[in-house]
């Protein structure tokens, strides 16, 4: 599978100036919210109030993903982190089923790390475990929501995600991320589903995942 090449005008040029346009209007109009999503994470989950970490991006290249932090750091005796399902507070969980972490990804977006949509940005540890098609998820920048998201987000499994990634990358068009844009503030504010997958109060990892599959492969 060749690496995809964009084919239109509005991937070439135009979404890199609409991404740009949300960035900034974002940050220009709901200063309030950044800054009260803020206060409310500093009074409730401590320092630091913003979570970093490092992502793979367009080409793999890896860059820091922001966004308002969900979860304690509580470790247990030893000093490595609890699972994040005793780390993920009652205010954490509003945070994620509204979204309303992801707003500091706007400053990525406005950098050029990301995209306003796309595919999401995972783990570092994940990329020796895609496979030839699942690796073209990284031809694109990836998104603040993306087409997976929309359709079922956390709820689905890795493979489907993956084959909703490659879909939209080999079918970018405008009219489709305005589709994606809707959807993502109607899941994210009304409906609030795929928060969680039934494994896991987020979604499970993606390397146990390939390790199950497999183990159960083996068994056969």
């Amino acid at each position: 599978m060749e690496k995809h090449k964009p084919y239109g005008l509005y991937e070439r040029f135009f979404k890199r100036l609409l991404d740009i346009l949300c960035a900034l209007l974002a940050m220009i109009v709901f200063w309030w919210l950044y800054a009260l999503v803020a206060l409310l994470v500093k009074v409730k989950l401590g320092s630091p109030i913003f979570f970093k970490q490092k992502r793979p991006g367009k080409n793999e290249k890896i860059f820091f993903l922001y966004k308002f932090r969900t979860m304690t750091d509580k470790r247990d005796s030893d000093g490595n982190l609890l699972p994040d399902e005793i780390r993920l507070t009652r205010f954490g969980k509003l945070l994620r089923k509204t979204s309303l972490d992801e707003l500091p990804e706007a400053w990525n977006i406005l950098r050029g790390d990301m995209s306003v949509v796309g595919p999401r940005p995972l783990l570092i540890k994940y990329l020796p475990f895609y496979n030839e098609r699942q690796k073209h998820r990284h031809d694109v920048r990836p998104g603040l929501s993306g087409y997976a998201q929309v359709n079922g987000r956390n709820a689905i499994s890795w493979d489907e995600k993956f084959e909703l990634d490659i879909e939209y990358v080999n079918n970018i068009t405008f009219l489709g991320d305005v589709k994606i844009i809707f959807q993502t503030v109607f899941k994210s504010f009304v409906k609030q589903e795929g928060i969680s997958s039934e494994t896991s109060a987020t979604m499970e990892d993606f390397t146990e995942y390939v390790k199950n599959k497999v183990s159960n492969l083996d068994r056969r």
